[in-house]
């Protein structure tokens, strides 16, 4: 018996070291010359597209070779992308305009304008309502849309500013409150708040993601600290260092692993070794001011905007990008 248990020790060990060997690197770079901002970007893994947010624009790009597929074009500054494979439609928040645009995933034509908070930002599909909700930052709210109608048929009213939001799709959903520094529980029938959990130690959380399986929130804070939580109680099960500026956390379903890109200039890679032990494998050296990432969950490849930045301004809440020089970095094992 005590070989046994030896054997299942060094076994143990043996996959644990053999998982946190594999190396990533930022393998490609996908240039794009138009100026403006950028946030969000989302990966499609059901085709071949990569929907980068850019300014007043949402660049489409083949996600193997980099190749442009479209533009579209938006009345305000873009900042997330959902996609809704059911209805052929995507939609975009345009926080500026206080409002989420619809467009066809086919012809990248816009369809029309749904109204939504002030600043709408994060955006997410719901599978279990089969919902569209944006994260509205100014106004603390979420807005429920429906897109077999495109209207917007419910608002969430939160107590601070809402960064990001995912969920379990088994009717509750989960949004980081930043202002609050907490997770807020929704129930996707009523769409009301049933808890607020506290990410203390964690502050300013940014980016969340989820592991469906096994029930745990990964939440990216302030403090250059990443927070697992457990998604049925609201317990913290651990925390993780990350690099500065974090603004979105990715997980591989298959991989388990959890990715946190850092506007510091890392990406932190993770490794969920059971529901409860997590490790840091790899802190890999990205490029200052990629801070958003999208997993494809069928190639494991991780997508990053940044750029070029010019001083910053104090009166501006980030140094703004330099024309041209704006680009997606593709990084793989």
């Amino acid at each position: 018996m005590k070989k046994l248990i030896l054997s299942l020790v060094v076994v143990s060990a043996f996959a644990i070291s053999a998982v946190t060997a594999q190396t990533y690197r930022v393998a490609k770079t996908y240039h794009i010359k138009s100026s403006g901002g950028y946030d969000y970007i989302t990966v499609d893994s059901l085709s071949n597209n990569l929907y980068v947010s850019h300014g007043n624009q949402v660049n489409v790009l083949n996600k193997t070779t980099g190749d442009s597929i479209g533009v579209i074009k938006t009345d305000k500054d873009v900042h997330g992308i959902a996609l809704v494979h059911a209805m052929g439609k995507g939609y975009i928040t345009n926080g500026g305009a206080n409002s989420v645009a619809v467009f066809d995933l086919k012809t990248n034509k816009i369809l029309g304008h749904v109204p939504a908070g002030e600043f709408a930002d994060g955006i997410f599909y719901d599978t279990f309502s089969k919902k569209v909700i944006s994260c509205n930052g100014k106004s603390k709210n979420m807005t429920v849309i429906d897109p077999s109608t495109d209207k917007a048929v419910a608002t969430i009213q939160l107590t601070g500013w809402p960064e990001t939001a995912t969920s379990d799709g088994k009717g509750r959903i989960y949004v980081n409150n930043a202002e609050k520094s907490e997770i807020d529980v929704i129930d996707a029938k009523t769409y009301k708040i049933i808890h607020t959990w506290a990410l203390a130690p964690g502050k300013g959380p940014s980016g969340l993601a989820m592991d469906r399986k096994t029930m745990r929130l990964f939440a990216g804070c302030d403090g250059n600290l990443l927070v697992v939580m457990d998604a049925t109680n609201g317990k913290i099960v651990t925390t993780l260092p990350i690099d500065d500026e974090c603004d979105a956390v990715g997980f591989d379903v298959k991989l388990k692993t959890v990715y946190s890109s850092n506007g510091e200039g890392t990406l932190t890679v993770i490794k969920e070794i059971t529901p409860d032990k997590f490790t840091v494998a790899q802190v890999l050296k990205t490029e200052k001011g990629a801070r958003t990432n999208a997993v494809d969950q069928i190639t494991h490849k991780i997508y990053l905007p940044t750029a070029d930045f010019k001083p910053k301004d104090p009166k501006s809440f980030r140094p703004a990008a330099i024309p041209g020089t704006f680009r997606v970095l593709v990084v793989s094992q």
